[in-house]
């Protein structure tokens, strides 16, 4: 069950937005959702009507090109369904709010700091003699006993709010995603790698996290490949936002899933003329994916259910084109599809990999708009994209001039 929330900030947040935007679609969906949080005090129209016109509104927003604009209501969006906390959102749009926080760690950090020379002073009293490898097995023991820590209830005790404990479980998140990140060894490592850092190139950095997200982003979808029992929202959460594996027709995941009544799309993807592409993903575990009858291959029950299936999302996405595209501004007429279903190595019988790539490409030249992969060619089609990203760009080489 959905946890909706709303409040006097996220409504400011919202205020704030509309002044980024001279867009007049734009602004309409802004003002769309103002008007659902009404004034001052109440509910500030906590529920799903928000959370669809959030989304509603970053749509709009990626479609005019505004794709900061559009992840800003992205994540208002997930705030308002339970998703995200407030603390998150004031990290990245309340300057006033990102300043206490900084100023919080900066006293946790100090604080631990303190805790630790403590620690090491009773170690160095208790055993003269202690190493290094004593220390850290110290602060080993500290990390790993940590959850049977108590704060005390006394006068001379902490008390946290419920808002400072969710802070420490996002410090504790953030502290999962930064572990991997190489650590000054020495006082003088530290201080050359903070001298790195100042001349840093952003736009480098900012691509290096990017790839590693995307590296993550695929060892995860791989993780879950290769688990039979995987379900298909297993699935899907490991292809949440990476319209990426699916090649550079696509310019963003759109929020909205929903456009009409009887259909929910797994992953809608927004090409760059503005239409639809639909993504329907099914079980990678499936047996029958190619069969052999009399000697023939050809596409087993499972294969045929699922694109039969897209055929009917399509066919609805024509039906409705004018007012889908009236009310959310995507174009779906001839919308097209892919369907992500099977991998090789759950096949059975005598079918090869070689007979099912075969056999889907034989498929996929007589269908018009709807193209059936396994996730084996997603994973591989990905890899090869990332590896691509990832080369080096030697601009330095000298070429001769062709004579």
């Amino acid at each position: 069950m959905a946890t909706f929330r709303s409040g006097f900030t996220l409504r400011q947040m919202v205020q704030a937005a509309a002044e980024l935007t001279e867009d007049g679609r734009v602004r309409e969906r802004i003002d769309a959702v103002l008007s659902i949080m009404g004034g001052l005090g109440g509910t500030y129209g906590k529920g799903r009507p928000l959370v669809d016109a959030l989304e509603d509104t970053a749509q709009e927003a990626l479609l005019c090109g505004d794709f900061e604009l559009a992840q800003r209501f992205q994540r208002f969006a997930a705030y308002a369904g339970g998703d995200l906390f407030l603390e998150i959102l004031e990290h990245y749009y309340d300057d006033e709010a990102r300043q206490r926080s900084e100023e919080f760690m900066r006293r946790m950090a100090a604080m631990g700091a303190d805790r630790a020379v403590a620690a090491l002073e009773v170690l160095c009293r208790e055993n003269p003699d202690a190493t290094a490898a004593d220390a850290r097995d110290l602060f080993r023991g500290i990390a790993q006993s940590s959850d049977y820590v108590g704060l005390g209830t006394g006068e001379g005790g902490i008390r946290l709010s419920t808002r400072e404990v969710r802070r420490l479980q996002v410090y504790g998140h953030m502290e999962m995603v930064l572990r991997d990140l190489p650590r000054p060894a020495s006082v003088e490592a530290a201080r050359m790698m903070s001298d790195v850092l100042e001349d840093v190139d952003a736009g480098l950095l900012a691509q290096m996290l990017e790839l590693r997200a995307r590296r993550e982003g695929l060892a995860a979808l791989r993780t879950a490949v290769e688990d039979p029992d995987s379900s298909e929202s297993a699935l899907h959460a490991c292809l949440k936002n990476q319209e990426w594996m699916f090649g550079g027709a696509y310019v963003a995941e759109l929020a909205r899933r929903q456009y009409t009544p009887d259909t929910i799309l797994d992953i809608p993807l927004l090409r760059g003329d503005g239409s639809l592409h639909v993504v329907e993903l099914k079980r990678a575990n499936i047996k029958d994916l190619v069969i052999r009858r009399s000697g023939h291959l050809m596409l087993g029950s499972p294969a045929h259910h699922a694109v039969s299936q897209a055929q009917n999302y399509l066919r609805a996405m024509d039906e409705n084109r004018h007012g889908i595209l009236a009310d959310h501004g995507v174009d779906t007429r001839r919308a097209s599809a892919t369907v992500v279903i099977g991998h090789p190595r759950y096949v059975t019988g005598t079918v090869t990999a070689q007979d099912i790539a075969e056999t889907l490409r034989t498929y996929n030249t007589h269908a018009a708009r709807i193209e059936v992969i396994t996730y084996e060619t997603l994973l591989e089609s990905a890899s090869r994209m990332l590896a691509l990203s990832s080369a080096p760009q030697d601009s330095t080489t000298d070429e001769e001039p062709v004579a």
